[in-house]
């Protein structure tokens, strides 16, 4: 097997933190990119660029000479029009710059789900009907998803490198200081609720407590994207990757509640959005942290009230096919529930939850 140098684009958010781990393992030379401070992976080079700013990143993309970029990160916006402009800039200057190296094989792009629900300011309105299939047509609202697509798909051609898209949904799994991370949003809510005696309920949607959904795990999708980086077959093409199960918020909040030694408390009927109920939430965690000697005790560091409040709220049905995927040879699937569980003990093991929180 010829060398393989993987420049991982975002490798300190949920995405890039396990692609980079995992293809780090797996015996590719992996350098990560980011703003912020690097990860601390055995095996992955930490390399801090902007990639809004076309001679930051050409300058490690000349150093690196990449045969393979995942880039696995965004910048939220106030619109989908900002979005599009800021999101598509960037992913343009990373592979303006790779694309030049002469080196660069196959580009993974992880976008997400909203391809098929829309954007924030379009979420669920008029959205594909699940589960998703990626034949599904484009919806009539902006997108910077799509907007993504377009300058992967001119830059391929133009610089003869393969390509794969992959979508996941809500992705679970261990990373800190991201803006999208349910798992450890989840974890937090459960921390709190044990130590001020609060309910635990499930904030969200009565569409989503009772409807059928799906999640993605972190190391699952490591692998699918590693899996289509060296797959002929998955070549220029775009993929869902969830878990390859489906299951009910009503039976999956009870093993979510256990994992973290809270009782569930009985559905309202009604969402109860966390962001407007964790108004003292700060000052109880740094009181947590304190006392148990956690590794971060700023909670704006680990939850994203608005996004799990999105993800929770939704009023449509939301799930995705891997019949693509299978018949293209990824056969690699992942229980949802150990997906929560995994991830609530490793972040006792990592002392950001208490160690004894799921102690009965």
């Amino acid at each position: 097997m010829s060398e393989r140098r993987a420049l991982v684009v975002g490798a300190t958010g949920l995405t890039g933190r396990n692609t980079a781990d995992h293809l780090a393992r797996t015996g590719w030379q992996v350098t990560g990119v980011s703003r912020k401070q690097g990860m601390d992976t055995d095996g992955v080079r930490n390399v801090s660029a902007d990639i809004s700013d076309p001679v930051s990143i050409a300058a490690v993309a000349q150093e690196v000479g990449a045969t393979h970029v995942f880039y696995c990160t965004w910048s939220r916006q106030e619109t989908e029009a900002r979005n599009i402009e800021v999101n598509g800039a960037m992913l343009r200057n990373v592979l303006e710059t790779t694309g030049r190296t002469g080196t660069l094989e196959h580009v993974c792009l992880v976008t997400g789900l909203k391809h098929y629900l829309g954007p924030f300011e379009a979420y669920a309105q008029n959205p594909a009907q699940p589960p998703f299939h990626e034949s599904q047509p484009r919806l009539a609202h902006e997108n910077f998803y799509y907007t993504q697509e377009d300058i992967l798909w001119e830059a391929a051609e133009r610089f003869g490198f393969t390509w794969s898209v992959h979508r996941p949904h809500t992705v679970i799994g261990y990373t800190l200081g991201n803006a999208m991370n349910m798992g450890v949003t989840l974890a937090v809510y459960g921390t709190l609720a044990r130590e001020t005696g609060s309910p635990f309920v499930f904030p969200g949607s009565p569409e989503q407590y009772d409807g059928t959904t799906d999640i993605t795990d972190a190391r699952l999708l490591a692998e699918h994207l590693a899996w289509a980086a060296t797959t002929p077959a998955a070549a220029n093409e775009a993929f869902n990757v969830t878990n390859g199960d489906t299951f009910h918020w009503r039976q999956m909040w009870e093993v979510v509640a256990a994992g973290l030694g809270v009782e569930p408390a009985p559905y309202p009927g009604q969402p109860t959005p966390l962001e407007h109920r964790m108004g003292d939430a700060a000052a109880v965690w740094r009181r947590i942290a304190d006392r148990e000697a956690l590794i971060e005790p700023d909670i704006d560091r680990l939850v994203s009230w608005w996004h799990t409040d999105s993800d929770l709220g939704r009023t449509v049905e939301t799930h995705a096919a891997m019949t693509k995927s299978r018949d293209a040879g990824f056969s690699r699937s992942q229980d949802s529930s150990r997906s929560f569980l995994d991830l609530f003990d490793h972040l006792r093991a990592q002392r950001v939850i208490p160690a004894g929180v799921n102690e009965t």
